[in-house]
């Protein structure tokens, strides 16, 4: 498997670029789909570019592609938007400085404030994991007290529920759409090339960013309801990775993208 900081190609020069969420998005579907798509992506390093925008965290992305078949991206913008880096196998997940300076100044260190106003929240449970720019909590729909909006929203910060058990507090202004939009033009990559891919709410910002988007086959059907015929967006039929090829194809981005079938 070829990592990430063996690829000589540029982002922008690449004939086509996969941004997918991950959990239930590239990491979803049928094995054998999920298997030919990977072992596609490799085989076309040089003309594919990988970034996986997703809400989880650079150890969690390390040890994915280090244990797993899963492909190393070229870059990430993780922790729901809040981090974006270049990945490699030899030096890890390396922040993009110019990048983040503004989701840093938009956090201002709300992380103290912020577990402090849900501490023992009715229905919230914060998450071990600590963040630099965000923090998330698992959330029980049943307990959940709604008023939790209001009392981000007060402190002059977002919040975003997804699959009706993650309730995560963000930087004003910052997700996954917004960050992947800024990462592509800081590298001057055309986002006509890139497919964005998703499954859960989070994903919306990113599925509406006006980038050629799937709503895998399994996505969450609040997501579904919430993008509604967005131009330039395919309902997928074919969950997980089965979805992102079969979106490959219907936009027809890569002269090459039949091949996964061949796999």
């Amino acid at each position: 498997m070829m990592p990430a900081a063996d690829i000589a190609t540029p982002l922008r020069d690449k004939t086509f670029v996969l941004a997918t969420d991950l959990d239930g998005t590239f990491l979803g579907g049928p094995e054998e789909a999920r298997h030919a798509l990977y072992a596609w992506i490799d085989a076309n390093r040089d003309t594919v570019g990988l970034v996986f925008v997703t809400g989880r965290d650079p150890a969690f992305i390390m040890e994915l592609c280090e244990t797993t078949p899963v492909p190393f991206p070229d870059y990430a913008v993780g922790d729901v938007g809040t981090t974006i880096a270049h990945v490699s196998r030899t030096e890890g997940v390396t922040p993009i400085a110019e990048l983040e300076a503004a989701i840093a100044a938009a956090w201002n260190g709300a992380g103290a404030q912020v577990r402090q106003a849900l501490a023992d929240w009715p229905g919230l449970t914060l998450q071990p994991t600590t963040f630099r720019y965000r923090v998330s909590y698992d959330m029980d729909p049943a307990a959940f007290d709604p008023r939790a909006k209001d009392v981000v929203a007060e402190m002059g910060l977002d919040w975003l529920i997804s699959d009706n058990r993650y309730f995560d507090v963000l930087p004003k202004g910052v997700s996954k759409g917004p960050s992947l939009k800024r990462f592509l033009a800081h590298l001057q990559v055309n986002p006509g090339r890139v497919l964005a891919a998703g499954d859960t709410l989070n994903d919306l910002s990113l599925l509406s960013a006006g980038l050629p988007s799937v709503a895998v086959g399994n996505a969450e059907p609040a997501l579904r309801r919430e993008l509604g015929d967005l131009p330039a967006l395919h309902h997928a039929e074919g969950h997980g990775a089965a979805g992102i090829t079969e979106a490959i194809l219907a936009f027809d981005l890569h002269p090459l993208g039949g091949l996964i079938h061949a796999k």
